[in-house]
């Protein structure tokens, strides 16, 4: 699950960089487009300077003048401001007709021409002047198309990231909490039997071992904890304060004689034994059970799984940390996904519950503190001492 989870993130990637390369390309050509438009504008700017200067050294017939003049006045879309020798405006076209009223306007925008582009000049004996020029309004529009284009498509994408997360995680907690209703439902009637066997081999008196049978009566204890608790997904928990020393501490109790005799767990020594928050045990139980379980694969069977808690102001913070195979900085946030597994067998739900447990259940955090590879991972749980706002299910909530 690792190779799928690793094929998934370098997907993401391949997908932004065509992304990137898409949007690059988009703006290079949009440019070379805009440099085209640019130089044909300079041209017929210096056509109009050019049939300007016809008019004014020779004597053309009429349809000669009418020809330059249409040149004149062929041009609707290109701002220009002409100066003459001395700098003084004598005239303007395609200027914005309200605020051309104010000079200070008419200067602010040949400022602007002039930084944007050179002047064409006029060399006339008669009226020699300057044609400055700015950008059409066409020019304009196609130098910033690029750039709402990439954010119309970045907002398309987003919108319907959104919508497909939100509805791929519906359909995901709505088959979570089916699967959970369902197995809680078929776990009842073999249940309700053992419990009758159990008590059975009790009566039976010395037939059978009954250090045996209290072993099998703690196992049929568990599946009914087990049934309860996937009873309860989808539903409202209920928050109680909890001593968090003694309930990690029933949890290890249970499974320190159903893990390998190498592996050791234990509450650290320093850890705060009076640390107080709201816990729904049951379900808290089974977060401690399912990162138990990780560590003692993590670990192959061999090492040492301790738990320190600390009493903090408005906190309560618990770290499990192990001596097992470390996870890679990069998998850090993955292993809490559905599906994660380093195991040939498993579903990869373990982490993911335990995520989904402790904060939308819970109100609380819990994520990867430190972790290096053959040396160990600790994993930080943090509770929140006060009830605050209760709790949502896992249908309203998910990671």
């Amino acid at each position: 699950m690792i190779g799928k989870y690793h094929h998934k993130r370098i997907w993401k990637i391949v997908l932004l960089a065509v992304a990137v390369v898409i949007g690059v390309s988009s703006v290079i050509y949009t440019n070379y487009v805009v440099q085209k438009l640019a130089r044909e504008e300079r041209a017929r700017v210096q056509l109009i300077v050019d049939a300007t200067k016809l008019i004014t050294e020779i004597e053309p017939n009429d349809e000669a003048l009418n020809f330059l003049m249409n040149i004149i006045r062929g041009n609707t879309t290109t701002p220009v401001i002409v100066t003459d020798s001395a700098g003084i405006i004598t005239q303007y076209r395609n200027l914005d007709s309200a605020k051309a009223l104010d000079s200070a306007y008419i200067y602010h925008q040949l400022q602007e021409m002039k930084a944007e582009h050179e002047p064409v000049y006029l060399n006339s004996d008669y009226f020699p002047e300057i044609y400055h020029y700015g950008d059409s309004s066409t020019i304009i529009l196609l130098k910033y198309y690029p750039y709402v284009q990439l954010f119309i498509i970045a907002l398309f994408i987003f919108v319907s990231y959104l919508a497909f997360s939100s509805s791929r995680r519906f359909e995901q907690n709505q088959v979570w909490v089916g699967m959970s209703k369902e197995t809680a439902h078929q776990l009842g009637t073999p249940l309700s039997s053992l419990l009758a066997w159990v008590e059975y081999l009790r009566g039976e008196g010395d037939k059978f071992p009954q250090e045996i049978v209290s072993e099998i009566e703690k196992d049929v204890n568990r599946l009914e904890v087990i049934t309860e608790r996937f009873s309860k997904v989808g539903s409202q928990p209920v928050l109680v304060q909890d001593n968090v020393n003694e309930v990690i501490a029933s949890s290890i109790s249970y499974l320190q004689n159903r893990v390998s005799r190498k592996v050791l767990i234990e509450i650290d020594p320093a850890s705060d034994h009076d640390a107080m928050a709201y816990l729904n045990r049951s379900l808290f139980e089974w977060v401690i059970e399912n990162l138990c379980k990780n560590a003692v694969d993590a670990m192959e069977g061999k090492g040492k799984l301790s738990f320190l808690i600390q009493n903090k102001a408005e906190q309560v913070f618990i770290d499990v940390k192990d001596t097992g195979k470390g996870i890679p900085l990069y998998l850090q946030k993955t292993v809490f996904n559905p599906g994660y597994t380093t195991r040939k067998r498993g579903w990869g739900l373990g982490l993911s519950l335990a995520k989904r447990i402790i904060e939308s259940y819970h109100n609380g955090q819990i994520f990867v503190l430190h972790s290096e590879p053959k040396a160990g991972t600790t994993f930080r749980i943090k509770l929140p001492k006060l009830p605050g706002n209760q709790s949502t299910p896992f249908t309203d909530k998910v990671s």
